[in-house]
Order: C-alpha cells, then sequence, then structure tokens
C-alpha cells in the first residue's frame, strides 16, 4: 500500500497514513484514529494539509499537521529530483534546512510523485513579503553552504552518479534560453536601452563558452537547487530562527549540479532590488564563502568565488529569455519576467560581467 504513488485524495486513507507513519519518528506508538484534510493548489503540485488524531497512547513527535504535495507532472517535466531531496540527498546532514519528510513515492511513465512532510506553517512562511537585510541574507547564506558542502566536488558527487556538467549538457540548458532571445527582444523594445540587444546577443556568443571552459576545473560544484525564489525560502514568523528550503523543482534541461554559489546569485541577482544588492551581496557572498569553510570545504579561495558569481550572474538572464519562448507565457508572464530582465542587466552592468569574456584562463586540471 505505502508503495504506490498518491495522485488524488480519495488514496488517503486511514490505512494509508498509518502504513507510511507507524514506526516513523512521527508515529513510535499508537495509530492514527481519524484526520482531516484541506486541499490547496500551487502553481506545479496539488497541496493537502492532513490534520491527523491520534490514539491516546500515541508516543513519537506525533505532528498535528502534515503537508502532502502532489506533483502530477502536467505541462511541465520534473523527474525525482524533489523526492531525493528530502529523501537521498541530505538524509544523514545533521540539522539539515529541510522540512523532515515521512514518506515519499516517485514513478515514470508519466511523471508523478508525493512527499509527505511536516507543515511549517505554524513558525514559518514564504519570504515574498520579507524585505531582504543582512541577516537574512546571511541565514540563507549558510543554510545553502551546509546543503552545498555536503556534495562539494567530483568526487563526492559520484556516489550519487552525478557529474560536472559536460558541454551537451550545458548547450542543451542555454539553447532551452535562446529560443526566447529573439521573441523577448522583439517584445521589449521600446522598453528598454537600444544598447542591450547587442548586449544580450553578445551574452549568448561568449557565456556559453566561459561556461564550459568553467568546467575544467572541478573546484566549487556540487548540488545545487536551482530555484532560490522568495517562496522557495522559509523564514521564521517571528524573525528568529532556522531557514528552510523548499521545492527543488528541475526541469529535464537544467544545470543540476553546477557551481555553488549560482544559488546565492539567483537569490539576489534575481528578485532583489538593485539597491538591496549593491549594499549586501558582498558581505552575504563573505558569509557564504565562510559557511564552506566552516562545513569542509577547502581549496576554493576568494577571488575564484567572486569570479564564479559573475559567471552565475549572468544566467538570470537566460531565465528571463525562458520565460519568452511560449506567446502565451511571453504576454502573460511579462509581469514577473520583465522585472527580472531589468534586475539582471542592471547586475551584468554593476558586475561588469562582460570582462569575463576577456578574462585569461588560469592553468587547471580537466576534470570531466
Amino acid at each position: 500500500m505505502n508503495g504506490e504513488v498518491i495522485t488524488d485524495i480519495i488514496q488517503i486513507t486511514l490505512d494509508w497514513l498509518n502504513s507510511v507513519l507507524i514506526g516513523s519518528p512521527a508515529l513510535v506508538t499508537g495509530k492514527v484514529l481519524d484526520f482531516a484534510i484541506e486541499v490547496r493548489g500551487s502553481e506545479n503540485a496539488r497541496i493537502v494539509k492532513i490534520r491527523p488524531q491520534y490514539t491516546s497512547e500515541a508516543t513519537g513527535t506525533t505532528p498535528a499537521m502534515l503537508l502532502l504535495k502532489m506533483s502530477l507532472g502536467n505541462n511541465t517535466t520534473f523527474g525525482d529530483s524533489e523526492v531525493n531531496y528530502y529523501t537521498r540527498d541530505y538524509i544523514d546532514l545533521v540539522n539539515r534546512p529541510l522540512p523532515i519528510s515521512y514518506h515519499a513515492r516517485y514513478a515514470p511513465n508519466p511523471s508523478r510523485y508525493h512527499i509527505l512532510m511536516e507543515d511549517l506553517s505554524a513558525s514559518h512562511s514564504p519570504s515574498w513579503k520579507i524585505k531582504p537585510t543582512l541577516a537574512y541574507g546571511c541565514a540563507v547564506a549558510q543554510a545553502l553552504a551546509m546543503l552545498h558542502a555536503h556534495w562539494w566536488g567530483s568526487e563526492k558527487l559520484e556516489a550519487i552518479s552525478a557529474n560536472i556538467p559536460r558541454t551537451s549538457e550545458i548547450e542543451r540548458y542555454v539553447a532551452q534560453a535562446q529560443a526566447g532571445l529573439l521573441p523577448m527582444l522583439s517584445e521589449v523594445r521600446s522598453e528598454i536601452d537600444s544598447s542591450w540587444q547587442s548586449v544580450l546577443m553578445n551574452v549568448f556568443q561568449y557565456h556559453p563558452g566561459k561556461m564550459i571552459e568553467r568546467t575544467f576545473n572541478s573546484s566549487g560544484f556540487t548540488l545545487i537547487h536551482g530555484d532560490v525564489n522568495p517562496g522557495n525560502i522559509l523564514s521564521p514568523l517571528n524573525g528568529d530562527g532556522k531557514i528552510y528550503l523548499i521545492d527543488r523543482q528541475p526541469f529535464d534541461w537544467s544545470l543540476t549540479t553546477w557551481l555553488g554559489v549560482s544559488d546565492i546569485a539567483y537569490m539576489m541577482v534575481h528578485w532583489w532590488e538593485p539597491n538591496w544588492r549593491r549594499q549586501l551581496e558582498i558581505p552575504i557572498l563573505r558569509k557564504y564563502h565562510a559557511s564552506l569553510l566552516s562545513n569542509g570545504v577547502s581549496g576554493y579561495d576568494w577571488e575564484q568565488l567572486i569570479n564564479d558569481y559573475k559567471l552565475a550572474a549572468v544566467q538570470s538572464l537566460y531565465v528571463a529569455c525562458q520565460w519568452c519562448i511560449s506567446p502565451e507565457e511571453r504576454r502573460s508572464m511579462k509581469w514577473v519576467w520583465l522585472p527580472q530582465l531589468l534586475k539582471s542587466m542592471t547586475a551584468f552592468f554593476d558586475l561588469r560581467c562582460s570582462e569575463l569574456w576577456t578574462l585569461r584562463s588560469n592553468p587547471c586540471t580537466i576534470i570531466r
């Protein structure tokens, strides 16, 4: 029973709940006597809140509320990455910044999965309404550094059959974005500086080669989250406490192993107002670097991190282009991608990212 993927609330039964909870830290003894559910939706999944009622002799953490996430694939292509995120990749990492998962299953063809996890809504909320501060940024940086250090370098990645991206994987990733470049430029021609067109064309001409070149040195590569947007950062309601990182859902063309600092770049370049980023990015990057070192990373110096941050910052331009592949999304989601484009271009100029094309390569060992 507990081996099937839950795709409909009709499958949530007392027998199923007891089969997945009994014997776990949630329910050491006793059982679930009854439950109530509340159905919610999200962009890429269906969310069900489950309120269990336990027998009087029940022991364990006996969570008052559980969250069941059901991802049915629909029009997007998600594999087993999120199931692995909660149940495999960091399961032996002490104090990991992830909600506790009590049960999860994935099945292919068609891709679908469910994850039963703790509900943190009583103590945490997504960070959409939070104005970035140094304390907030450093807390996220520390959480990311903990995750990144756990899979830092090609030797660790091999344990889960992950690899530093090959040239073909980077080319596929870039091609996905490039399909939206000309449609995006056509859509915003009257809304952006006329010089931006040539800048963006140069990005697609030169930046992919620098990404490929960077893979010749394995230092800095790890499993990444890939979508550290404010909605995937759960912040404590009282402002004091642990940060949680949720919803790792890469597309089939996404880079799932990449430079760890790319998660920091995406958080600040893609989502923060430029004035906030300018004020906070260096101290937050310093905290991230220090946290990597304290989590056991070695041989990754500050200069390399800064160059990697600049390389990764350019990738936010690709995200804006990806929104513009579909004519429908290009129009309906312009309120999302246009501000992202403006923020990303501002960072491109602030960080002088075009200088990446002219940097001389450092001697390195090719590790593929």
